[in-house]
C-alpha cells in the first residue's frame, strides 16, 4: 500500500475534513503510543498503520 491510497482509505472513512486531523490527534497503543502521522513519519510501513487504524475504528471486514 502506497501512502496515498492509505490518505485516500483514511479520507473515505473518516471524511475529507477530518482524516488529517484524527491522524495527528489519535495516539494509538498499536502504533507504539504514536500518532498515525508519527509513525508514517518514522518510517512505518502504511499497511501496518492503516491496520492498526482498522482496529482501532473497529471498520468492517470489507475495508480491511
Amino acid at each position: 500500500m502506497r501512502h496515498t491510497e492509505f490518505w485516500a482509505r483514511m479520507e473515505a472513512v473518516l471524511g475529507p475534513a477530518y482524516a488529517r486531523s484524527w491522524a495527528e490527534q489519535q495516539v494509538l497503543a498499536d502504533l507504539e503510543s504514536r500518532t498515525v502521522v508519527e509513525a508514517l513519519a518514522a518510517g512505518e510501513h502504511p499497511k501496518a498503520v492503516w491496520a492498526a487504524v482498522w482496529r482501532r475504528l473497529e471498520l468492517p471486514e470489507s475495508e480491511r
